[in-house]
């Protein structure tokens, strides 16, 4: 018994040989899942096009959240070469990225300012939880992340063989050439497991419609003055390659264009033969408005809000309806719509039309 654990830990460790070609790490900081998966997807173009290993973060909720406990690990090793950043501190660290090694990479226009890697909430309790104490180094840049070459040119794996970020080395929203990545993140089994068994209880694994409502009064308030910019967070998904211009209706639809959009899908385009709709929102599920809608309309729907503990629950079953409404605006309607595009599954926004 004790050989074969120590057989069984030397090849985990033989596993992880150390990358010359370098490291890319960073912490996945800003907002909440939805803008993290943005800010991961152009990451992981930036590793690849860099040719280095990406550290895979931990999702950041009030804690670190392992990638692999929402996602497979192995899936996203068929895009480029990963290692997890909890194993990258249990067997590359220690030898390889030792404290008095760590540079911190910070972008500013300051040469001379400090770079300040584990300062505010929640980059201090991100680097903490992974067991990074300090960055006793550091550097300041201003290089755009797609430059690749000269991020090649300037800091080369020999001699910064770990490039680790206050932020993520991407964009938000995702970039365009970007969105494709999505499809190495496969939902890890215990989601997807939880994603068929809510199917099943509330649907008997009929069809059903996901909508995902945003009316929450942060979001109200974030809606006000959209029509002063070009792009605003998520809404290029929808208005790339249009000549629509942003407006509110867009951001925060009224409860008419909502029940207006549901008409327009339930009766006029799945003409009547889906009767169950999946319900994710922020606030309010608007049962009550959707309901007696439908029933001047003869049509009696099944109307599902969830509110799982783990919004992300919400994003998996959407994933799986025939078909999906969203709001043009979020970074968590952004997500069902990437994987409905790779899938070629059916979708609109609120206040759009396509």
């Amino acid at each position: 018994m004790i050989i074969l654990l120590f057989i069984s830990l030397t090849n985990i460790v033989s596993s992880y040989q150390y990358d010359p070609n370098g490291y890319v790490f960073f912490c996945l900081c800003m907002g909440r899942f939805g803008n993290q998966a943005d800010h991961l997807l152009g990451s992981m173009s930036f590793a690849k096009h860099l040719n280095r290993t990406l550290v895979v973060p931990p999702f950041r909720t009030y804690k670190n959240v392992p990638f692999d406990e929402w996602f497979k690990l192995e899936d996203l090793e068929k895009y480029h070469r990963i290692i997890s950043a909890e194993d990258f501190m249990k067997f590359i660290a220690p030898e390889y990225w030792t404290e008095k090694d760590r540079i911190g990479f910070c972008w500013s226009y300051e040469p001379n300012q400090e770079c300040k890697l584990k300062d505010g909430n929640p980059m201090e309790n991100f680097w903490t939880e992974l067991g990074v104490d300090r960055f006793p180094k550091s550097v300041n840049f201003i290089l755009s992340f797609n430059d690749y070459e000269q991020w090649r040119i300037q800091f080369p794996a020999s001699k910064y063989p770990v490039l680790a970020f206050r932020g993520a080395p991407a964009s938000y929203p995702v970039k365009k050439q970007d969105r494709p990545n999505q499809k190495y993140l496969v939902w890890s089994n215990k989601i997807d497991e939880e994603t068929q068994y809510l199917i099943k209880k509330y649907f008997n694994e009929e069809k059903f419609v996901g909508i995902h409502l945003r009316n929450g009064i942060d979001w109200l308030n974030a809606c006000q003055h959209v029509e002063q910019y070009d792009t605003y967070m998520s809404s290029p998904q929808c208005l790339d390659g249009t000549n629509v211009k942003l407006n509110k209706n867009l951001c925060f639809p009224s409860n008419e264009l909502i029940l207006e959009k549901l008409d327009d899908v339930l009766i006029k385009k799945l003409n009547r033969t889906v009767k169950n709709i999946y319900i994710a929102t922020d606030k309010n599920p608007m049962i009550h408005e959707i309901r007696d809608h439908f029933a001047k309309k003869d049509l009696e729907l099944n109307l599902v809000h969830h509110d799982p503990w783990l919004p992300i629950i919400d994003l998996a079953v959407l994933m799986k309806s025939e078909y999906f409404i969203g709001n043009c605006v979020s970074s968590f309607t952004a997500f069902v719509v990437r994987d409905r595009i790779i899938k070629s599954t059916g979708f609109e926004f609120w206040a759009f039309d396509k």
